[in-house]
């Protein structure tokens, strides 16, 4: 009741939807600056990733490949010379017979020809392998702000 002018106010019972109406324009306007931005495709220079790291028990046989598509294997012995085909599935076959489940990870240079990591892919599956994975390394702070 009003004090001054002895009259009762009437109950209003509209919403005011015009500030809903703001917040709904702008959040409009963000959607539709952001959502190009998360279908284009970004640049990413392969090796470098974010995924998780692996943390097995023990550290997993790797496959080396050379700018220059060298093969290295880091079984048996004279572990820093090259490794000619048959000696990779030879090795590697000899672990798989160990243990069938065996993760083995390609660890292959940035500027290394792709043909040269698909030919050690089949001297893997050659072996009987059926794990394979690739080593890589998580972008610096540089690589992610520019």
């Amino acid at each position: 009741m009003d004090v001054h002018t002895g009259k009762r106010r009437r109950l209003s019972s509209d919403i005011n939807v015009v500030p809903y109406i703001d917040v709904m324009l702008v959040l409009l306007v963000i959607f539709m600056i952001t959502a190009p931005l998360l279908t284009q495709g970004v640049e990413v220079e392969l090796p470098k990733t974010e995924a998780n790291p692996i943390t097995p028990e023990k550290e997993p046989i790797t496959l080396y490949i050379n700018a220059r598509g060298q093969l290295f294997l880091d079984v048996g012995e004279h572990t820093s010379e090259p490794v000619s085909d048959d000696d990779i599935v030879r090795r590697v076959r000899a672990v798989m017979n160990n243990n069938p489940q065996e993760l083995i990870l390609i660890s292959a240079d940035k500027s290394v020809q792709y043909d040269y990591v698909a030919r050690g892919m089949s001297l893997l599956q050659q072996a009987g392998v059926e794990k394979i994975g690739f080593k890589t390394e998580p972008p610096s702070r540089k690589d992610k702000s520019g």
